[in-house]
C-alpha cells in the first residue's frame, strides 16, 4: 500500500466514525429521555474536549513520532464510537463525548501533519482529495447507519459492530503511513504559546470558512422548510446536495490548487459561495435555496483544507501550526450553529444568512494569507519533517 493511499483510508476511517455517530444520535436522545438543551449541552462537550487536547497531539506526535501517534490516535478514536451507546445516564454521556472530542482533535491534528509531510514529499497537492476521503467515508458510514436504523437494529450492537471493524481497518491502514523520523535534536514543541500573526491571519480565513460550512450544515434543512415551505423530504436532501457538493469539490480540488493556487483557489470559492449566500437569502422556492446551499457547499469546500496546508508554512513546526489553526477552525465550528440560530431568531432566517454570506466575503479578502512562504531551505524543510513525523 503507497504512503498516499495509507493516509487517504485514514481520512476516510476518521470521517467514518463521525457519519456512524451523527445518525445514532436520535436514539441516544430516546434512550436516555434527553430533552433538546440537555442533548444540545451534551454535544457541545464534543467541540470542546477537541478544542482543549488538540495543542496536546504535537508533543505526543515529536515523543512517539507521526506515524506510531496517528496510529494510536485513530484507534482511540474508532474505539470510542461504541462507547455512547453505553453510557447509562445523562452525565456518563456527557464525559464519553468530552473523551470522543479529545481522541477526534489530537487525531486530526497528527493526520493532516502526516499528509502535508506527504504533499511535501510528493511535490503536489494532496490535502483536498485527502478531505474529500473524509466525506466519502463519513457519508457511507451515515448510509450504513441510517439502515440499520431503519431496520431497527440497537444503536449498541451497530456501533460496537462498527468500531470493530474499523478499528481493524484502520490498523492495517496505519501500516502504509510514512515510517517515523528521528526527532534527535529538534526541540520539543511548547506546551503553551500563543498563536503568530500568521498562524492568526491563516486561522481567520479557515474561521471564516469553518462558519459558513457549520451554519450551512446545521441550518440548510431547517432553512428551507421554514423559509421556503419544504417538506421533510426536500430538507434532507438540501443537506444531502450540500454535503455531496463538498465531498466531490474536495475529490477534484486538488487539480485547481496545482494550476491556480491556493490564494485564487480560495478567492474564486469565495465568490462561488457568496453568490450561494445570495441565492439563499433572495430565494422562496425549496430549489431555489437548494441551488444555493450548492454552491455554497461547492465554495467552501477546499478552504479548510488549504488552511492547514498553509499553516504547515507558518509555525515553528508544521504540527503547531496545524495545531494552531485547527484550534481556530474548530472554535468558529463550535460558536457557528448557535450564532447563526441568535442571528435567526433576533432578526430573521434570511438576514442570518446574509450575516454569512458577510463573512464568506471577508473569507475572499482575506485569502492572500494562504500564499506560499520562501522555505528555510533544504536542511529547514527535512527538520520540520522530521518534527512533523
Amino acid at each position: 500500500m503507497t504512503n498516499h493511499r495509507a493516509i487517504a483510508l485514514v481520512f476516510a476511517f476518521h470521517g467514518a466514525v463521525a457519519g456512524s455517530l451523527s445518525t445514532r444520535i436520535p436514539w441516544l436522545q430516546g434512550h436516555l429521555d434527553l430533552t433538546p438543551a440537555v442533548l444540545g449541552l451534551i454535544l457541545l462537550c464534543q467541540p470542546v474536549g477537541a478544542f482543549v487536547a488538540m495543542p496536546m497531539a504535537t508533543r505526543m506526535a515529536h515523543r512517539l513520532g507521526g506515524r506510531t501517534a496517528t496510529r494510536l490516535l485513530l484507534a482511540l478514536w474508532c474505539a470510542c464510537l461504541a462507547l455512547p451507546a453505553l453510557a447509562p445516564s445523562p452525565v456518563w454521556l456527557a464525559g464519553v463525548f468530552l473523551l470522543f472530542g479529545m481522541a477526534a482533535g489530537t487525531c486530526d491534528v497528527v493526520m493532516n501533519s502526516q499528509a502535508l509531510v506527504l504533499e511535501r514529499r510528493l511535490g503536489r497537492s494532496i490535502i483536498a482529495g485527502l478531505h474529500g476521503m473524509w466525506c466519502v467515508g463519513s457519508l457511507a458510514a451515515g448510509g450504513v447507519g441510517v439502515l440499520a436504523a431503519h431496520l431497527g437494529i440497537d444503536a449498541r450492537v451497530h456501533l460496537a459492530v462498527v468500531s470493530v471493524v474499523l478499528l481493524g481497518l484502520g490498523g492495517l491502514a496505519g501500516r502504509g503511513l510514512l515510517a517515523n523520523e528521528s526527532s534527535e535534536g529538534v526541540p520539543a514543541p511548547r506546551r503553551f504559546a500563543l498563536p503568530s500573526r500568521a498562524i492568526l491571519a491563516v486561522g481567520l480565513v479557515g474561521f471564516c470558512g469553518t462558519f459558513a460550512e457549520g451554519a450551512s450544515a446545521n441550518w440548510a434543512a431547517v432553512y428551507v422548510t421554514a423559509v421556503a415551505s419544504a417538506g421533510p423530504g426536500v430538507a434532507a436532501a438540501t443537506y444531502t446536495v450540500f454535503m455531496l457538493c463538498m465531498a466531490a469539490t474536495r475529490l477534484i480540488g486538488d487539480r485547481f490548487v496545482r494550476r491556480m493556487g491556493a490564494v485564487a483557489v480560495v478567492r474564486v470559492g469565495g465568490v462561488v459561495a457568496a453568490a450561494g449566500g445570495v441565492l439563499v437569502v433572495a430565494g422562496r422556492t425549496p430549489w431555489l435555496c437548494m441551488a444555493g446551499f450548492a454552491l455554497v457547499g461547492v465554495g467552501v469546500a477546499v478552504v479548510v483544507p488549504l488552511v492547514f496546508a498553509a499553516a504547515g508554512d507558518v509555525g515553528d513546526t508544521p504540527g503547531e501550526g496545524i495545531a494552531g489553526v485547527a484550534t481556530i477552525t474548530y472554535l468558529s465550528g463550535l460558536i457557528a450553529p448557535a450564532v447563526t440560530g441568535w442571528a435567526a431568531g433576533a432578526l430573521s432566517y434570511p438576514a442570518a444568512f446574509a450575516m454569512i454570506t458577510a463573512i464568506v466575503a471577508v473569507m475572499t479578502l482575506l485569502a492572500g494569507a494562504l500564499r506560499p512562504r520562501p522555505q528555510a531551505g533544504a536542511e529547514e524543510g527535512r527538520r520540520l519533517e522530521r518534527v512533523a513525523g
